[in-house]
Formats: C-alpha cells, sequence, structure tokens
C-alpha cells in the first residue's frame, strides 16, 4: 500500500481538541482503496444488501462486493443466507441476475446442482456419461463456500474474513441503544421506497457527512427550518458508530393529515424524537415512530460511491397499495434531502486534491461524531 505515515494515524486519533482529519490519501489514493478493502470491508461486518432483495423462499441474488461474487439466497425455511457466486466444479459463476428458483441453484457450464442451503444435490454425468456419481467427488464436501452473514432491520451484512466478533458483540452497543427497534418486522415500502444514488466522492466522506448535524442551517435550510440544528445532539460511540438525533420530529406529509402507523409501545423519547446513526463501516441508518431507512454505501472507486436507500414501515396496512402516494412523498421527501448533500461530499472529494491540506480540524463540540469515525478509520489502518 501507499505508505501511511503513523505520526499521521497518530494525530488523526489525538483527543479531538488537537486531532487532524484522516490525510488525503484515504480518499484520493487508489492503493489506500485497495487496502481498505482487506483491512475495513472484509475484517468488519459490511453490508452488501437487504432481505427485501429477496422476498420470497426461493429467490437469489447475485451481489458483486468489492470484487467479492456473492450471492444472497432465501431458503426454504425463510432463512436468508449469502454464498460465494461460484461452482465449486470450475469456478464459474452461478447466479447473473435476481431470480426465482425452484429450490436448486444450477450451474450453467456442467449443470452442477446445489440446494438453497448450499449442498450439493447432483453432478450430471460426473462419472462419464450417464454416471452421475464417482468416488472422488465427494458432494458432501464440495457444497457451496457459505460466507458468514447476519441479518439485522432488514440489512444483509457479511464478515468477509470469517474472524470479527458476531455480530450480536460487534453491534452490540447499537442493539441495546435500539432495542425498541431492533427486534420488530419491518414492511419494506415497495418500488416507491427504494432509490439509488451514485456520488463521486470517496465513501467515507458519505459517512462522516451523515454523522453530523452543523451542516444543517446551510445545506437543508429546509429541514432547519423546523428540526433546527439547536434541536440537535451528538451520538458518539468510539469504536462502534457515530451520529446525531433530534428532539424534533413531526411530519406532515398530506394536507389531509394521513399518517404512517407509529410503532407500538414506543417510549416517551420516540414521540418527537428520531435518530441518525452510521454504523461502521458502511451503514447509515435512521428510525423513526413510524419509519426506519437504511442507506448501504457500495464503495465502487476510491473516488465513487452507490448509495442504496431503501425504506420501511411498521405494518403491512402502511407498505400496502393504498397508501402508495404518501410513500412516495416521504420517500421523496428523503430523497431531496440526501440530494442536498452530493454537491458537499464531491466538493470534499475535490478538495483532497490540494497538496497542502492536512486534514481539517475539528471542533470539539460540533465534529463530535466525525471525528469518532475519523479515529475508527485510522485504526483500521494500525495492522494493515
Amino acid at each position: 500500500m501507499t505508505m501511511i505515515d503513523r505520526k499521521n494515524l497518530d494525530q488523526v486519533r489525538a483527543p479531538i481538541a488537537t486531532a487532524r482529519g484522516l490525510p488525503n490519501a484515504f480518499y484520493a489514493d487508489p492503493v489506500v482503496f485497495e487496502t481498505e478493502k482487506q483491512a475495513v470491508f472484509a475484517a468488519n461486518w459490511a453490508c452488501i444488501g437487504f432481505a427485501s432483495d429477496v422476498p420470497g423462499a426461493g429467490d437469489v441474488k447475485p451481489v458483486d462486493f468489492l470484487g467479492q461474487p456473492c450471492v444472497i439466497v432465501r431458503g426454504k425455511d425463510d432463512v436468508v443466507r449469502v454464498f460465494e457466486n461460484v461452482c465449486r466444479h470450475r469456478g464459474m459463476i452461478l447466479v447473473d441476475k435476481p431470480a426465482h428458483t425452484n429450490g436448486v441453484i444450477r450451474c450453467p457450464y456442467h449443470s452442477w446442482c446445489y440446494g438453497l442451503d448450499g449442498s450439493l444435490r447432483t453432478t450430471p454425468h460426473v462419472g462419464g456419461p450417464g454416471q452421475n456419481r464417482h468416488d472422488a467427488m465427494k458432494r458432501e464436501e464440495l457444497g457451496l463456500n457459505e460466507i458468514r452473514s447476519h441479518v439485522w432491520m432488514e440489512m444483509v451484512f457479511v464478515n468477509l474474513s470469517g474472524r470479527a466478533d458476531p455480530f450480536e458483540t460487534y453491534a452490540g452497543d447499537l442493539l441495546s441503544r435500539w432495542i425498541e427497534f431492533s427486534d420488530r418486522p419491518l414492511f419494506h415500502g415497495g418500488p416507491e421506497s427504494s432509490f439509488k444514488l451514485e456520488v463521486a466522492c470517496n465513501w467515507k466522506l458519505a459517512v462522516e457527512n451523515y454523522c453530523e448535524s452543523y451542516h444543517l442551517p446551510w445545506i437543508h435550510p429546509g429541514l432547519n427550518s423546523y428540526s433546527r440544528l439547536e434541536d440537535h445532539y451528538n451520538i458518539v460511540q468510539p469504536g462502534k458508530f457515530a451520529g446525531q438525533g433530534t428532539v424534533v420530529y413531526n411530519p406532515n406529509l398530506e394536507d389531509e393529515g394521513r399518517t404512517f402507523s407509529n410503532f407500538s409501545s414506543l417510549t416517551e423519547k420516540w414521540d418527537t424524537g428520531a435518530e441518525y446513526i452510521a454504523l461502521f463501516p458502511n451503514v447509515l441508518l435512521g428510525v423513526h415512530r413510524d419509519h426506519t431507512f437504511a442507506i448501504m454505501l457500495e464503495p465502487m472507486a476510491h473516488n465513487r460511491t452507490l448509495e442504496h436507500v431503501e425504506i420501511y414501515y411498521t405494518c403491512e396496512q402502511d407498505a400496502d397499495a393504498a397508501l402508495s402516494r404518501l410513500r412516495s412523498k416521504n420517500s421523496d421527501q428523503w430523497k431531496e434531502i440526501f440530494e442536498e448533500d452530493i454537491f458537499v461530499v464531491e466538493g470534499m472529494q475535490k478538495g483532497r486534491s490540494a497538496a497542502n491540506f492536512d486534514g481539517g480540524k475539528f471542533s470539539p463540540v460540533m465534529d463530535e461524531a466525525t471525528h469518532c469515525f475519523h479515529d475508527w478509520a485510522a485504526a483500521q489502518f494500525e495492522t494493515a
């Protein structure tokens, strides 16, 4: 990798009042980006998709995550699993587009077939014409390679290295903080509740911008008109997650006053509150009394990120056709807010080409969450 001066990492990890931000190379150097694939994304729990991508038993979806061919599968037991998307025979890609299967994943090359649990079921002519078995080809040893995975709040996480702590430990502090949301069923709002934004910036800039509310008055004047800067608070869990919360959440999507259903039995905090947290490395989350959203950041290159946005509701009735118009308004509102951030993160990406930019300075009051993320990102490179 490009040599990162240990002194620079120490400066990033210093107390916020004296710290500097990550050096330019962490945003602008393709070699550093290649190192991140292992040091950041493979080593930790990263999101690669959503359970709603495979809504029914037998549904499969291929995902190319940072060059790793994966396939998300919903089994007949309704369990979502993730496998390497390659046949154990000659390494052929098995699934090239989302599909519904009849319970079997068939290799298009030599027709080896796998069950939705990854087990190898059939090996036609493997022992010669008409001979579908051979003593040297032990099916029980040739199932699909399963990738360690976990589904939480409809997001599909994987640990490619297989060495991270259990997900419940890795994300345990956030699961505890949001225990009122963590174990509830969520209902995807359908096509109008799903969109993507392609942004010309490093993925880390999307995270750090999302973490803080400091920019609200200037970048989101509409949002700031009713949920002001002073209505927000910082959320910081070192080494885990960071973000912001608001004590003012009171949506008004229609003049007729129609609203979405609230989650039942929430504590009083959520009557007017909402929280927006980045779970490191690549998930941005929002929870409200009547809906949640998740943004998966897919790093496409050192200077290009694809944001996958999915919105979920509290009950099936809120996800049915009758409220399609209301869901569209909600989605449009969030899309407008997220699009307002694009020129900022793209501007910061361009700024990382300035030879004398030293990573920037943090406000000890306003930039706690951003510094928390920089500290975490720097820590990933200490053993890289």
